[in-house]
């Protein structure tokens, strides 16, 4: 395994066939996440009842009801289709920001990945754009309502994915550097402090024990939460009202 540094992820392999594409540390554990995912997915979803006579199942009864409320009251029954997609979306979102806990690489920490997924979400969006207005259609929107601001039209496209993705890797990444700061900091103090005790004790970093459990509450598990929640929405947002444009 290399030791070369790509947005801040290490590289493991490169694919000379592909033209040298490289499987970074990103790559690697994404595809982990994916795969416990639909692990549990499958274990959850196993052998179903009519009627429910498992806990088990009504997990999985329950999870389904969430997400399909969730977009049903964003989105109108008319979108239950994306109900799949959009469980999907914040799952993997709130799955790749919580496995920093674990000490891994944490996916989300990556713009690459906020990247793709907004891409994604904007193909989607120009889908339903052209399924409600048509390609003439399509284009005809960006000249309106006048022709001057076609231009800006364009720009305003464009940056609906930028936004999406800046919006959701600027959150997560804010606290991952807000976190090391202040470990740092509190290393620093606590060598301040407790630096001229002779022996072991004094080299124990003590004011990082405790300290920054509280405020891991909000960068890693309530943001977490509150990024996967915002991106859905967005997304949810942006496919309806295109879908809407036709009508």
């Amino acid at each position: 395994m290399g030791g070369f540094e790509v947005t801040g992820a290490k590289i493991y392999y490169t694919i000379p066939i592909l033209g040298g594409i490289p499987i970074t540390e990103t790559v690697v554990n994404t595809w982990i996440i994916m795969a416990i995912l639909t692990a549990l997915c499958i274990w959850l979803t196993h052998d179903l009842k009519v009627k429910p006579t498992s806990k088990r199942q009504i997990v999985a009864e329950f999870l389904y009801k969430t997400a399909y409320n969730f977009v049903e009251e964003n989105m109108g029954k008319q979108f239950g289709a994306f109900v799949p997609f959009i469980a999907a979306l914040f799952s993997l979102s709130l799955f790749s920001s919580l496995s920093g806990l674990t000490g891994a690489y944490s996916p989300t920490a990556d713009l690459s990945t906020e990247i793709s997924w907004a891409l994604l979400v904007f193909v989607l969006i120009t889908y339903n754009k052209v399924k409600a207005n048509g390609v003439l259609g399509y284009f005809k929107g960006y000249t309106e309502p006048i022709v001057v601001l076609t231009p800006f039209n364009i720009i305003s496209e464009v940056a609906t994915p930028v936004s999406m993705a800046f919006r959701h890797f600027g959150n997560i990444a804010s606290g991952t550097v807000i976190m090391g700061l202040l470990y740092s900091a509190l290393a620093a103090l606590s060598h301040i402090i407790l630096g001229w005790i002779p022996g072991a004790i004094g080299s124990i970093p003590l004011f990082q024990l405790g300290i920054p459990a509280f405020l891991s509450l909000y960068f890693d598990l309530f943001s977490s939460f509150l990024q996967a929640f915002i991106f859905c929405m967005l997304t949810m947002m942006y496919i309806s009202s295109a879908a809407d444009t036709g009508e």
